[in-house]
């Protein structure tokens, strides 16, 4: 029997029933969510997915951010492959990518460069770089199949809610669905929410400061228009620059914010992405505030894009992304925080267990590598739970640089991995041997170069 007052409501003796048990229980079906599920289950590991959407795939298709940027460094090889690459794979007999043939990577042959540099990050340094684009309706369908191959227990429209804890140890989590509301134990929990949802009831440390002008610390709602013709866009921003420009700043003056036409797999199909700031992920009345608004600025944007831009003036607004874009929020107080001056420095660190290219050398030199320890997804005190994706333990520079959608897919992989292998061996996550989590990544199809695997 409960109480309730105009201050609060008291609920006494509330039950829970448990309606499944697992080794390892995934919060969260986005690019690092989905990841950790797959490769828990793929390492044996019993794997239960919960999301609260009804597609998988997070940022990559419900937020239509369909660039999977800066997988290679201006080499021949790609820096960062595993799973990443597999989605690519699968979607290409599809027709479900926009991308540069892999045998392509690192050429500077003029051509192939004119060809690609109409593409924003497929270029880097004068030379070709993996920077794929996706049809986001393909994907949802490919990372189906993925869990279903890999035997994941999955269920969508489910939002996880709270994390269990006893004596500092995460035993599973609490979700609400049309079903009502339900438990799930689990061995090993992760935390693939990229907002940390879990993080405050499990009782880890986070950090959610953040730089208001930092591109992290903005929100979007992403919208495609149909009926367009990419290639006729690029000719005029080539063959007219100036009056190019004047009018992408006209835009931003009548919408009020940002707004950035992007290409897809289709000539057809463009997306248009912005930045609205002064917002926050974690804040209800703000994301309420973001899909009303945006609305609106939409309307207005397409307007003037019908009006000015060749190749607009038959076009349609043909959807609006079913998630909120979100870039940033809570990042996990782990056994270690990467900071800026970590990627800076190019640190290397003996837990390896994803490597990206550090792009925007001074000078425009050589692109480095940084490096992302195993501890970043590791709380400092609370056992069996890890993060996957963007709230990985870090300061919030080095997130802003490091929360992509591929890196993002790299970290899941990492901490479904570790998660498996604890499992195995019947230790806390913290307790997983570097070398033997490395290994086994790199069996995957992960490339960590730069670290010697003794």
């Amino acid at each position: 029997m409960g109480s309730v007052s105009t201050q609060k409501v008291i609920q006494e003796n509330l039950q829970t029933n448990v309606c499944l048990e697992a080794d390892v229980i995934v919060v969260g079906g986005g690019p690092g969510g989905h990841s950790a599920a797959i490769a828990a289950a793929r390492n044996g590991a019993k794997t239960i997915l919960i999301e609260r959407y009804g597609h998988l795939g997070g940022m990559a298709t419900g937020g239509i951010v369909i660039q999977i940027p800066h997988m290679s460094d201006g080499g021949k090889e790609p820096v960062i492959a595993g799973l990443s690459l597999e989605w690519l794979e699968r979607l290409d007999p599809l027709g479900g990518t926009l991308r540069p043939c892999m045998q392509d990577l690192g050429s500077n042959d003029e051509k192939l460069v004119k060809k690609w540099s109409r593409f924003f990050g497929n270029v880097i340094n004068g030379k070709i770089e993996h920077t794929a684009w996706v049809d986001p309706e393909l994907l949802k369908c490919i990372l189906n199949d993925m869990v279903e191959e890999a035997g994941i227990k999955l269920f969508l429209h489910s939002w996880g809610t709270k994390a269990l804890v006893c004596d500092g140890k995460v035993e599973g989590i609490i979700f609400e669905s049309k079903s009502g509301r339900q438990a799930i134990l689990g061995k090993i929990i992760i935390d693939g929410t990229g907002d940390g949802d879990l993080l405050p009831s499990a009782g880890a440390a986070f950090d959610a400061s953040f730089e208001p002008k930092a591109r992290s610390a903005t929100l979007a709602l992403v919208f495609r228009l149909g009926n367009c013709d990419y290639q006729k866009y690029c000719d005029f921003q080539e063959s007219e620059p100036q009056k190019y420009g004047e009018l992408i700043h006209e835009l931003t003056k009548v919408a009020g914010t940002v707004l950035l036409p992007l290409p897809s797999p289709r000539n057809d199909v463009m997306w248009v992405n912005n930045w609205i700031p002064d917002l926050m992920s974690t804040k209800v009345e703000d994301l309420t505030k973001l899909e009303v608004e945006m609305r609106k600025i939409m309307r207005k944007g397409h307007a003037f894009l019908k009006k000015n831009f060749p190749t607009f003036e038959n076009s349609f607004i043909l959807d609006t992304a079913s998630q909120t874009g979100t870039r940033g929020s809570r990042r996990l107080i782990g056994e270690y925080i990467i900071t800026k001056d970590d990627f800076q420095n190019c640190k290397k660190f003996e837990d390896t267990v994803a490597v990206f290219p550090r792009l925007g050398p001074p000078g425009g030199g050589d692109v480095k590598h940084v490096y992302i320890p195993y501890r970043v997804l590791v709380p400092a005190k609370i056992d069996n739970l890890l993060v996957a994706g963007r709230s990985f333990s870090s300061d919030f520079s080095s997130n802003n640089m490091a929360n992509l959608i591929p890196h993002c897919i790299a970290m899941g992989q990492a901490a479904g991995t570790a998660a498996a292998i604890a499992v195995q061996q019947h230790i806390p996550p913290r307790k997983v041997e570097y070398r033997t989590l490395q290994r086994n990544l790199v069996k995957q199809g992960v490339v960590l170069p730069g670290i010697e695997l003794i």
